[in-house]
């Protein structure tokens, strides 16, 4: 890895859950209690905490939470849910609305947390407590981390210069990443044909992988391309023609800019030729039916077919979201990751987002005496030096994680490693030690990539394909959405807006490709744009180019 591209990894740095019938306040939301300090027959402080649970995770008797409590003088109450996030979200908002809610909320980003519009919302009413003088009274390492890295300040400061609540910074180089494309080589190898480097290519050797029987089973039951309702098909695509900042239905939006100005991507006439080239696939029977309805779990299915390999590529993050690593047959390691294809125009383009999401996975409510929020805030700041890190993260040094010995290097090469962490074993129970994800509030460049991997590694093969799409991101066209605050009093009409902006797009989208919508039609395209126009999008840009402007 480059210097260029450390640095940049260190600097920039959801998928919705599908509905479910909520029943009771929250279906999964379970209370536990982890007392050290009514154990012991003191008097010492109870800090309630609501917190996403990991099923490999009991936060009430585990050995990092007993540290914590023993660190702060202060027993821990826990109102747990899953990592499921339509469940974690509604239990959040039924607590709130209610104003039955606990002293602090600790949690996962890619499970539930508070919005930007939310932190703005609740800060306020005086439902969250404002962490700043905390962070300088009590917090030296995460005042150290704002001094050395003043974009996690940014992205935790709203405009009113409060932090309501603190976001986890994460440099996941291969995250910044999302829409990739991950093909079949062994495929490729037994048919002679050579990586595609344009769409006209690829379409040729989607109609070889659908007509020329390359898993050898003698059968037509190839799936050229598949892709999910979490990972999204399109983007990676769209690329070929115009930028598209989607990477998953983690970042839905086709925010972009275009000489200063803020655009949606789905309204312009190229992302219509992206549609049409997308639809020429699917006709020609080269896109999975279910690409865009179906779940990671019917996807996966397909990957680990028994009885021979049935995928020839996916537009997914990492292929073992739709092919389980570890296959006896060894399939798994013929998916190889595709750099960007160029379209007829030549566009080629990768999809940018920040790992980092804005936001914030810890707050403080105004139910917290003064004594707890100190505690509170000392919990977190305690997890951001390195060793610390690992030790809240992983577990404890010497059984859960290690320190490296001679030969063995990190997964940037240029970064003296500082920790081994091995693969879980799956007949082995994990030993309850860590917290996991809730720890991961300073995952900085060195913290990641510091981390011992093996050259034949799985992290070390998303590290490597993710450097063939970042010199194709267009940086004057990438929307800074984790540094954009819309103002507190437009903040419920962006929600509004966004939500059925980002919809209307999915649906006709999928629409246009499938053929249910004619994306060669004027009148139908016409129609699409003025539906857009309709929902709000002129209100919408007008809002976001004003938050943008204040942002610079």
């Amino acid at each position: 890895m480059s210097a260029r591209r450390r640095s940049r990894a260190r600097s920039r740095t959801r998928r919705p859950a599908r509905p479910l019938a909520l029943g009771l306040a929250a279906l999964t939301l379970v209370a536990t209690s982890c007392s050290a300090g009514e154990d012991s027959g003191n008097d010492a402080e109870k800090l309630t905490i609501f917190a996403a649970q990991g099923p490999d995770t009991d936060l009430a008797t585990n050995a990092f939470t007993k540290e914590m409590e023993e660190l702060t003088g202060t027993s821990f109450e826990w109102q747990t849910t899953t990592y499921d996030g339509t469940t974690a979200a509604e239990a959040r908002r039924i607590q709130l609305a209610g104003g039955d809610y606990p002293e602090v909320f600790l949690m996962v980003p890619w499970v539930d947390q508070f919005s930007q519009q939310d932190l703005q919302r609740y800060g306020q009413q005086g439902v969250l407590q404002p962490l700043n003088d905390l962070i300088e009274q009590h917090a030296p390492n995460i005042q150290e981390a704002f001094e050395e890295n003043p974009e996690f300040k940014a992205l935790a400061t709203a405009p009113d210069g409060k932090i309501w609540g603190l976001p986890q910074w994460n440099d996941c180089f291969h995250c910044s990443y999302q829409a990739k494309l991950w093909i079949n080589t062994d495929w490729l190898e037994k048919l002679g044909l050579q990586m595609p480097t344009t769409t006209d290519e690829f379409f040729d050797v989607m109609t070889a992988f659908k007509t020329r029987d390359p898993n050898g089973n003698g059968q037509a039951d190839e799936i050229p391309l598949t892709s999910s309702v979490d990972d999204l098909l399109l983007p990676y695509f769209v690329n070929a023609f115009l930028y598209d900042p989607q990477g998953s239905a983690t970042y839905p939006s086709t925010l972009a800019l275009q000489d200063g100005e803020v655009t949606l991507q789905a309204a312009q006439d190229a992302y219509r030729d992206a549609l049409a080239y997308m639809a020429k696939l699917y006709e020609a029977g080269l896109i999975d039916p279910a690409a865009f309805t179906q779940n990671r779990d019917a996807m996966i299915a397909k990957g680990d077919n028994a009885e021979a390999p049935l995928v020839g590529a996916a537009t997914v993050l990492h292929p073992n979201l739709f092919v389980t690593t570890g296959q006896d047959d060894q399939r798994d390691e013929a998916y190889q990751a595709l750099p960007p294809l160029k379209g007829p125009q030549g566009v080629q383009f990768a999809s940018y987002n920040l790992p980092s999401m804005p936001g914030a996975t810890f707050a403080v409510t105004n139910k917290a005496s003064e004594e707890e929020q100190v505690a509170a805030i000392k919990v977190i700041d305690y997890m951001f030096p390195r060793d610390q890190h690992a030790r809240a993260e992983f577990g404890i040094e010497g059984k859960d994680w290690f320190q490296p010995v001679a030969g063995e290097t990190a997964l940037d090469e240029e970064l003296t490693p500082f920790a081994r962490v091995p693969e879980a074993d799956p007949n082995v129970k994990p030993a309850n030690n860590g917290w996991g994800p809730l720890a991961q509030y300073n995952s900085d460049a060195d913290f990641r990539n510091g981390q011992v991997q093996p050259a034949d590694g799985y992290e070390r093969k998303l590290f490597d394909a993710s450097a063939l799409y970042e010199p194709f991101v267009p940086q004057d066209q990438v929307f800074p959405y984790w540094s954009v605050w819309v103002p507190e009093e437009e903040a419920a009409e962006v929600a509004d807006l966004t939500t059925n902006i980002e919809n209307l797009v999915s649906q006709a989208s999928a629409e246009f490709v499938t053929g249910t919508r004619d994306v060669g039609d004027d009148g139908a395209w016409a129609s699409y744009v003025e539906e857009l126009e309709g929902t709000g999008l002129p209100r919408y840009l007008e809002i976001q180019q004003k938050a943008y402007d204040a942002s610079k």
